[in-house]
């Protein structure tokens, strides 16, 4: 196993966790309307979630022997809050996490099990919350993924 390699995987996804915390809790900040509480009360779920992840990450550098990472990952102001561009962006962050948690997996695959393990759950993590984010992205009635309508829209 190229540890090194690992190691920096980590710590970019350590980094993409802790994006997620201030993105997670500034989207709480900016919600406004009816839905609010249940809104908030989500997307601050989110951010605790993110900062667990982070957590984990770090935890694995340092049992690797590493220092882990003082930096956060990319951040974006867009200035759209309506929910449904919150939800998006919040979609493309997560595909993003998800798309590390895979390398890792790639990377580790047979040289360590615990790092595999580590990688399936938070892959499996990945997957389930996007599909959560999928589900809100579609209009009530609509059974059509929302990340298929809009591939097939893109095509167009």
């Amino acid at each position: 196993m190229n540890t090194q390699a690992v190691v920096d995987l980590l710590n970019e996804i350590m980094e993409m966790e802790l994006a997620g915390v201030v993105r997670y809790t500034h989207y709480s900040l900016m919600v406004y309307g009816y839905n609010r509480i249940p809104i908030t009360t989500w997307l601050r779920g989110e951010a605790t979630t993110s900062m667990a992840h982070a957590t984990e990450a770090g935890e694995l550098v340092t049992q690797l022997g590493a220092h882990p990472s003082l930096g956060i990952g990319p951040l974006l102001e867009t200035h759209e809050h309506d929910i449904g561009a919150i939800l998006r962006e919040s979609m493309e962050h997560e595909q993003q996490s998800l798309a590390l948690y895979k390398q890792l997996l790639k990377a580790v695959t047979g040289d360590s099990v615990l790092l595999e393990e580590y990688a399936r759950k938070m892959i499996a993590e990945e997957e389930r919350h996007l599909g959560e984010v999928d589900k809100m992205l579609r209009t009530p009635g609509d059974i059509e993924a929302f990340v298929g309508r809009s591939k097939a829209k893109a095509k167009k």
